[in-house]
């Protein structure tokens, strides 16, 4: 998927898939929704969601709402925060945000 968004180009094909996660609901169920964290080549970061008509993804199409896709920019505070709230493994956490970890 790609997307200009504040002329800036965001692209899931050439950027970095950092994180996966999805909220366990079953494909088709109208409850699902899936996110996946991206990292580009400047520092950029950004989430690809999509997600089912009762998804936060959702989209109005006239009186009904059906499935749909969003690009969200985020800043790399956002998306090391995205990571904790979504227990992405530690690892993965330290390899891209280790200077905003300390030890306990």
């Amino acid at each position: 998927m790609k997307r200009v968004i504040d002329g800036k180009l965001y692209d899931t094909g050439t950027a970095l898939e950092v994180a996966t996660w999805n909220n366990g609901h079953y494909p088709g169920d109208f409850h699902r929704c899936e996110e996946t964290l991206y990292g580009t080549r400047k520092g950029a970061w950004f989430l690809h969601g999509e997600g089912g008509a009762l998804s936060a993804y959702a989209e109005a199409h006239g009186n009904d709402r059906c499935g749909g896709e969003a690009l969200v920019p985020m800043t790399r505070e956002q998306a090391f925060e995205w990571c904790q709230q979504r227990k992405v493994d530690p690892d993965v956490i330290q390899e891209h945000f280790s200077d905003l970890v300390e030890e306990a």
